[in-house]
């Protein structure tokens, strides 16, 4: 599997700076979506890079601090649950990316964006882009990208909130809507963490 491709074709087109862009974290009920840009040095080697999804949390782990190390410029963003309430996921996703973007300290000639989103109803990439489904797996900076965002965010949950709301076993589902997570809620109602627009199916059936 070359991860390569896309990149030397962007470099061929004349876009010397190249990003990939990646979130996590759109699914849960509770907690920020997180979005990763990284600009990697031209064919760097990270041994087992791949998309963030087929890895163990410990290679995740890895190739987080081989990543942030090797890379010529990232950033990690995120927006928060009530941001995502105000907005809805889609344009909350579509701001985690930019805000990722602008955080570079360098601008990107071309950014590879995973999935075949790239605006909502009232978010756009602004920057120069392309689109690629199941990108995570077909780009070396993607997966890179996705690497970091899953990874912050999972530290995010287990390190801030977890502590912040016990009850809840964050650490245990991510947020997610696992059949532990309902039976929290049930206990004990939404925290401030919950995405209150995420919940009306739960809140229905109480």
């Amino acid at each position: 599997m070359d991860l390569w491709t896309w990149e030397r074709e962007a470099w061929a087109d004349g876009a010397a700076v190249v990003c990939g862009v990646d979130e996590a974290g759109a699914g849960p009920l509770a907690g920020p979506v997180y979005a990763a840009a990284v600009i990697l040095p031209r064919e760097v080697d990270l041994p087992g890079l791949n998309d963030s999804k087929k890895l163990t949390a410990k290679r995740r782990e890895a190739l987080y601090d081989l990543i942030t190390s090797q890379a010529a410029a990232y950033h990690v963003a995120f927006v928060s649950a009530e941001e995502i309430d105000q907005m809805d996921i889609l344009n909350a996703r579509m701001l985690a990316m930019n805000r990722a973007i602008e955080g570079l300290n360098q601008k990107p000639d071309l950014c590879l964006i995973d999935g075949n989103r790239d605006h909502g109803s009232t978010v756009s990439i602004t920057e120069r882009h392309v689109c690629l489904v199941g990108g995570d797996g077909k780009s070396a900076s993607i997966a890179a990208a996705s690497i970091l965002a899953k990874v912050s965010r999972d530290r995010y949950i287990m390190e801030v909130l977890d502590r912040q709301y016990p009850q809840y076993q964050f650490a245990r589902h991510k947020g997610y809507g696992t059949k532990l997570h309902y039976a929290c809620l049930n206990e004990y109602g939404p925290c401030p963490a919950h995405r209150k627009t995420f919940l009306k199916k739960w809140e229905a059936q109480r």
